[in-house]
């Protein structure tokens, strides 16, 4: 049996799964926390990818390897490769007035998008390029190379050799702002219009692409590396994602997804055109808040997240007019960094804690559908994945605010997995990734409740 591992290193934390090649089987698995924050030493993922590797069992008998990690987050580093600052994540929005600078020096929204498939907000990475020109100018001009998480740590696993041997792959490149997935190729004078200067930046490597090999893995033969890629990119591979699906993740960020033939433009900024990991495009939308709009409302109660689940399910739909605007660190879609959550609607009749729970699943999933109405398709299936899917308000509520049913795969570590598949296809070598068994999916139905989005989005307009 050959062995692939794949790594999720994200926000929160880093996991690790060990799979069979040939079916996907899952033969072990480990994890290791993340710090919190926005800005973060590249450093602690190294230690925490060494830690999840640890209790996976180690790469002893690993034959490839693939890292899928956050995206968007800027690693600087000088000519010698080391880290220049802590990198700033993809969740830290005080590049919110760069962004708009960038867009207007650009020439406006129409024309970020057609250059480079996105219009840029404080998310991509482009963005806090310029943020530290400005205000970290003497770090700005020690920086001679940038990377993404990813690319950071599969140079780490390569060898690290010199920062002209960084790689990295169309998904996570086309989330930067400054890589183009119509042309497939860099736009350095993006980036020199972030930064004023062009750093070096990684290579792009095919789908199945060889960024190195591991020797550090306790016995003899190497460990191949693949391309890597970025999360959302991995969690399409894991979930197994076709032309016609559309994907709603509920994680620390929520997105919406689609896999498509051919790259977007959307000049409203809404709907970000990525590139995905097998070679198509991956249109995508994404909110900041997500499962953490269940964790607060829990902490506010006083529950757990699946006492919170059964609270809710006790409240009718629309919470008796109780609405839960869920911006609570800002927002990307809208685009509104400086927003704040807010109540509205409160009466003492839905002053309870069912009400609640039910306002704050129904304003968290009603994000996601104004994401999923964005990208403008006629899904043939709704796969609803993430952390915050195994709630099963979230699951059961989710049909009611969509307007459509959903499917629900097996909880698994879909980003994991997806770099695990990565791998797979590498030792391969095949034109389409390999084909892992599915797992079951259950469906869930149930009436629409366009009062709840009616409701949803006369308050967001007003505010």
């Amino acid at each position: 049996m050959t062995l692939v591992a794949g790594v999720d290193s994200s926000t929160q934390s880093c996991k690790v799964v060990v799979r069979d090649a040939e079916t996907g089987r899952l033969v072990r698995e480990g994890r290791a926390p993340h710090p919190p924050g926005t800005e973060i030493h590249p450093d602690h993922w190294w230690t925490a990818l060494q830690e999840a590797l640890a209790a996976a069992g180690g790469l002893s008998d690993v034959a490839a390897l693939s890292v899928g990690a956050q995206q968007h987050g800027m690693v600087c580093l000088d000519e010698h490769g080391e880290v220049v600052r802590d990198a700033l994540l993809w969740n830290d929005t005080r590049s919110a007035r760069a962004a708009d600078d960038l867009v207007t020096e650009l020439g406006g929204p129409r024309a970020w998008a057609e250059a480079a498939g996105s219009v840029p907000v404080a998310s991509f990475t482009v963005t806090k390029l310029r943020w530290l020109a400005e205000h970290e100018s003497a770090a700005a001009a020690r920086t001679a190379a940038v990377c993404l998480p990813h690319d950071w740590l599969t140079w780490r696993l390569a060898g690290s050799s010199g920062i002209d041997t960084l790689t990295t792959d169309r998904g996570d490149a086309s989330g930067t702002g400054y890589w183009s997935p119509s042309a497939n190729s860099y736009r350095p004078d993006l980036l020199k219009l972030a930064m004023g200067h062009t750093p070096l930046v990684p290579r792009v490597l095919d789908p199945t692409g060889q960024a190195g090999e591991s020797r550090e893995t306790g016995r003899g033969a190497a460990v191949r590396i693949g391309p890597g890629t970025g999360d959302n990119m991995a969690a399409a591979l894991g979930v197994g994602v076709l032309p016609g699906d559309v994907v709603v993740s509920i994680g620390t960020s929520g997105t919406v997804f689609a896999c498509a033939d051919v790259p977007s433009h959307d000049p409203s900024g809404a709907v970000a055109g990525f590139a995905d990991a097998t070679g198509r495009f991956l249109p995508l939308v994404c909110t900041l808040n997500a499962a953490r709009v269940l964790d607060a409302a829990a902490r506010m109660l006083g529950v757990t997240v699946a006492e919170l689940s059964d609270l809710a399910l006790q409240a009718p739909s629309g919470a008796d007019g109780l609405v839960l605007v869920p911006y609570l660190e800002g927002e990307r879609t809208p685009n509104r960094p400086d927003a704040t959550g807010s109540l509205h609607g409160l009466r003492l009749s839905n002053s309870t804690p069912a009400h609640l729970a039910r306002a704050a699943v129904e304003g968290m999933l009603c994000g996601l559908a104004d994401g999923l109405d964005a990208l403008g398709l006629a899904p043939r299936r709704v796969l609803l994945i993430g952390g915050g899917a195994r709630s099963e308000a979230v699951r059961r509520i989710a049909p009611t605010v969509f307007g459509r049913p959903v499917l629900v795969p097996e909880p698994g570590e879909y980003v994991a997995d997806g770099a695990a598949r990565q791998a797979a296809w590498l030792l391969s070598g095949t034109p389409e990734p390999p084909r892992w068994e599915a797992g079951v999916m259950e469906a869930f139905e149930a009436e629409p409740a366009p009062d709840v989005r009616s409701r949803y989005a006369e308050i967001i307009a007003g505010i």
